[in-house]
């Protein structure tokens, strides 16, 4: 019985890890545009540049799909 609570535990975190998230569908244009956010914002990790990122790539046609995107190596 305990066992049983135990795996089924292990398989609710091991799902919660593999969360599904936007990735971009064409990454070259998304690295051009990453990349004047950079040189546009003087704090590139921040909620404005990230807005602005996502607002100029989606209006330069680029397109989201849920995915797991690539893995982050540490």
């Amino acid at each position: 019985m305990l066992l049983d609570i135990r795996n089924e535990m292990a398989k609710r975190r091991k799902r919660k890890a593999t969360k599904k998230r936007p990735v971009p569908t064409n990454p070259s244009l998304y690295a051009r545009i990453k990349a004047q956010a950079k040189r546009k914002f003087k704090v590139y990790p921040s909620a404005y540049a990230n807005g602005w990122l996502v607002r100029t790539y989606k209006a330069k046609g680029g397109r989201y799909r849920m995915g797991t995107g690539r893995k982050r190596r540490k």
